[in-house]
């Protein structure tokens, strides 16, 4: 899967590049993820493309935020549709990460 990287300020921003993230393809996110997360410590992850989201999509995510953390880094989510957003409510993902509206309010949260 390929991942677009954009980068604001400095601030690494990847765009999940599929309509659902589930266990069809969430072993593959996490893989190409990889290389970022060893490059990045302060990441933005843009989900407006996606649609559906399981716990294995979750569960996926969570391993990316695991990773950074443990090298004092973070991840901030952006661009949630309503039912995206509903999920992470469901299952209070909303308290363990940090979501924004736009990949800008997001980059910009990490300070400088």
């Amino acid at each position: 899967m390929e991942i677009p990287v954009d980068k604001i300020d400095g601030i690494a921003i990847a765009a999940v590049p599929v309509d659902e993230l589930d266990a069809s393809n969430a072993g593959e996110f996490k893989r190409d993820m990889g290389p970022l997360l060893q490059a990045n410590t302060r990441l933005v992850l843009d989900l407006s493309r996606l649609h559906f989201v399981d716990s294995s999509g979750l569960g996926a995510m969570l391993s990316c935020l695991r990773q950074l953390s443990a090298k004092s880094g973070d991840l901030k989510l952006c661009g949630l549709s309503k039912q995206v957003r509903g999920l992470f409510e469901l299952v209070r993902m909303h308290r363990i990460f940090d979501i924004y509206g736009t990949k800008e309010e997001a980059a910009h949260a990490f300070g400088h």
